[in-house]
């Protein structure tokens, strides 16, 4: 069964109301003027990446997609926006009818991106795309910020596992989406439940230290958790004494005690002491799990310990440091009537402060060199050249308002792995730094 189905707190029956007012009230005026069904192009692109940042990871695009679907003004919600008056009548009857008929376009799930790329398109009336802004953006930019941490946590690891096991540090809901854009950055399991039930990410989770806390002795704890989940179990050895916790570990589960996990401490030494005190008892298969508000670089400076698996909540629910990638939705280009053959125009913001913007429905294409490395984002508005045809990025994602690209969260995870092999070798460098690829227009 879809968890959809079940009308879980994980899922929202209609995201009509995950908007600002004021796409409303725009929309009002735009029926009022005429000028809703003039055919649009809205762009979805950061300007900048975050301070330091080498690469963009986009994650998100699959509950995009949800948003999009469940989209729509039922009698609770149009009651709501007419006791508050929020928007006049007609604007209300025109919602109640309201499906997105139009078409998306954007990089697939998981792919990587720099500043100005157009990680998405959206192409109908004005008026059925400016409601979508909102939802959009509140989507992609929490997952594409997680997924950014996770991703460089995941470059740091080299290999290693990694655990997602933030949910108590964030909002309930968020935590879920969080657990799924990590999942795409490259992290393997969760312990948040929810995540798992909806998505289907491999969960994981044994003891806290309130079991050990909870019996008479250490040894009580290990053996009660021992005889009800086995001898593979991963044990908590920092409550009391990590040496007399491992030894008690090992003499009551044997050499077959799956993993111990570390949460507190110098975590380097620790771990390296633990590694030699597991090997002499002859516990060579057993594993260190490390905690305690890790991050890409303590998982970096880890590097050289001992340790098989780390578990990372706080920095990576919050984007460690970036809890969003100030992506943006703006109009790009529109008819210059409601007649469905007129024209598309060019529509750009003229700013001061970094602000503007660059008009024209856009195509995207990644250039590459003789080895196949990553050497430029390129943008363009014109016919695209015949050398970047094969390499554009922007995939059609939804058509005449039927969604036509869901994949499995897999294929997301695998492909950012992949595009993230193909850039250069400094882009996963945690020293402050340029996007790894300039942007070129065209």
């Amino acid at each position: 069964m879809n968890a959809a189905d079940l009308g879980l707190p994980v899922d929202v029956p209609s995201t009509a109301l995950f908007t600002d007012q004021y796409e409303l009230t725009m929309l009002q005026a735009a029926l009022r003027a005429g000028t809703a069904d003039r055919r649009s192009v809205f762009e979805v692109f950061t300007r900048r990446l975050p301070e330091g940042r080498r690469y963009g990871a986009l994650a998100g695009v699959g509950r995009v997609l949800d948003a999009v679907e469940n989209f729509r003004f039922d009698p609770a919600v149009l009651g709501f926006l007419r006791e508050r008056d929020i928007v006049d009548g007609p604007t209300l009857d025109w919602l109640a009818g309201y499906r997105f008929s139009g078409d998306i376009w954007g990089y697939p799930e998981g792919e990587v991106y720099f500043p100005g790329s157009p990680v998405l398109r959206v192409e109908g009336s004005f008026a059925e795309c400016v409601l979508l802004e909102t939802v959009i953006l509140s989507i992609l930019n929490h997952d594409s910020a997680i997924a950014a941490a996770a991703s460089r946590m995941s470059a740091a690891a080299g290999g290693r596992g990694l655990i997602e096991m933030g949910a108590r540090r964030t909002h309930e809901l968020a935590a879920v989406a969080a657990s799924r854009a990590a999942y795409v950055g490259g992290f393997d399991s969760t312990s948040d439940l929810a995540a798992g039930f909806r998505y289907g990410i491999p969960t994981v989770g044994t003891s806290a230290h309130a079991f050990t806390l909870l019996h008479d002795t250490e040894r009580d704890a290990f053996r009660a958790q021992i005889d009800s989940l086995g001898r593979g179990t991963t044990l908590l050895v920092d409550t009391y004494d990590v040496a007399e916790a491992v030894r008690a570990a090992v003499e009551i589960a044997g050499p077959e005690l799956g993993a111990v996990r570390i949460d507190s401490g110098d975590l380097l030494l620790v771990a390296h002491r633990v590694r030699a005190q597991l090997d002499e008892l002859g516990a060579r298969d057993t594993k260190i799990v490390v905690t305690s508000d890790l991050d890409e670089y303590a998982i970096a400076s880890l590097a050289a310990a001992p340790v098989d698996a780390y578990g990372v909540g706080t920095q990576l629910v919050t984007g460690s440091g970036h809890p969003t990638c100030s992506m943006v939705y703006k109009l790009v280009a529109r008819a210059a009537s409601a007649d469905p053959k007129a024209p598309l125009v060019p529509v750009a913001k003229k700013s001061l402060g970094g602000k503007a913007s660059v008009g024209g429905r856009k195509w995207a294409a990644r250039r590459r060199d003789a080895r196949g490395v990553a050497e430029a984002e390129v943008v363009g508005t014109g016919p695209v050249p015949d050398a970047l045809a094969a390499d554009q990025l922007l995939v059609e994602l939804v058509k005449g308002g039927e969604v036509v690209a869901r994949e499995p969260l897999e294929a997301a995870r695998a492909r950012h792995i992949a595009a993230r092999a193909a850039l250069p070798v400094s882009a996963t460098q945690l020293s402050r730094g340029e996007p790894v690829l300039p942007t070129e227009y065209v």
